[in-house]
């Protein structure tokens, strides 16, 4: 069958030999639609190259088959297996996704959501709890389905899946000074408009005490910047014998710098992650981290949205703790020089 140009949903009908309202039917309502029926109109849509008109059927009280979701980056690892996971659950439920990102800007998260619920969307997701009254304000006043990922508090303003990122900090330093090391430094991001950071630097002086500003370095999500903020900690007579890092893109950085030092990685330097990314195994040495287990985040999550958007049993839209995994690898061990329990740091 030749394809026709801008085919409607009337050609498509007459191709499978069933009426319009059916053909509707399969697109708004799958399951309450034969198989054979479905495959007949699936091959009719094919043949004729038909493209629904998601906007105007939205414009009529339909769903818009999409869901949007606003990450603060895609620049690098951090949240690709989170987005490919609530990505395929999505689309196994017949949603497409719209990606934004905001660049760890919550007025510019906001002016996005505005544009993806202009689109009608039929629901979105945020990462992170922290975000702006009026952006919480508006998804309540519209009454859209929406879900948080990648962090858990059970305070949260809207359902959220995700890890407790108070405890992977406090996880990562528990394992430094089990270890026994003392002179301890830390390479985060920003805290301010990064809940999950923020959250994860107090977990880590709640096991460490206060981390004093000498022994505190700020770069973003990025190898060259943690791999120069770890240079100026290192390069120093008193230097750290451990460094945590905020997450694991950070902890590249700093191994970076310890080699650019000549500084032997356990030996000389233990480091320590949060997130367990692709290719952290796989480093040399093998980094230790906090393992947030993000594709599973990312399937529970779109399950959870997807319930509230009807599409799921009810159930799944409850609030979800994904649990944290020490993975002790290659980049942390004792330090060379023993220190007492109430040994100080001294600077």
């Amino acid at each position: 069958m030749a394809q026709k140009q801008h085919a409607d949903i009337i050609d498509v009908a007459k191709a499978a030999k069933v009426s319009p309202a059916t053909v509707s039917r399969a697109f708004n309502h799958p399951d309450l639609v034969r198989a054979d029926t479905r495959a007949k109109i699936q091959r009719a849509v094919d043949e004729l190259g038909y493209i629904r008109n998601r906007a105007a059927s939205a414009m009529h009280g339909e769903k818009s088959g999409a869901v949007g979701l606003i990450v603060p980056t895609i620049d690098n690892a951090i949240f690709s297996n989170l987005i490919q996971a609530f990505s395929t659950a999505l689309q196994d439920a017949g949603q497409s996704l719209l990606i934004a990102t905001h660049g760890y800007d919550q007025t510019t998260e906001h002016q996005l959501l505005r544009k993806l619920l202009e689109h009608r969307v039929d629901g979105v997701g945020l990462i992170g709890l922290s975000h702006l009254d009026r952006t919480f304000d508006l998804i309540e006043a519209r009454e859209t389905p929406a879900v948080l990922l990648w962090s858990f508090g059970a305070d949260a303003r809207l359902p959220c899946v995700g890890s407790d990122n108070f405890k992977a900090g406090a996880m990562a330093a528990a394992h430094v000074c089990d270890l026994g090391h003392r002179r301890v430094a830390t390479v985060f991001p920003p805290l301010e408009g990064n809940d999950r950071a923020e959250k994860r630097f107090s977990g880590a002086q709640s096991i460490l005490g206060e981390v004093p500003e000498a022994w505190r370095r700020t770069a973003r999500y990025h190898i060259g910047q943690a791999r120069e903020a770890a240079r100026d900690l290192l390069a120093v007579v008193n230097r750290p014998t451990a460094i945590l890092a905020g997450n694991d893109v950070i902890a590249r950085g700093v191994i970076s710098a310890a080699a650019d030092l000549d500084i032997r990685v356990p030996e000389d330097l233990t480091v320590v992650g949060i997130g367990d990314f692709t290719g952290s195994a796989d480093l040399t040495p093998a980094l230790t981290t906090v393992r947030i287990d993000a594709p599973r985040v990312g399937q529970v999550a779109a399950e959870a949205l997807l319930a509230r958007m009807g599409a799921k049993p009810r159930e799944a839209a409850e609030i979800r703790e994904i649990p944290l995994e020490l993975k002790v690898r290659r980049t942390s061990a004792v330090p060379l020089v023993a220190y007492s329990p109430d040994s100080r740091i001294s600077l």
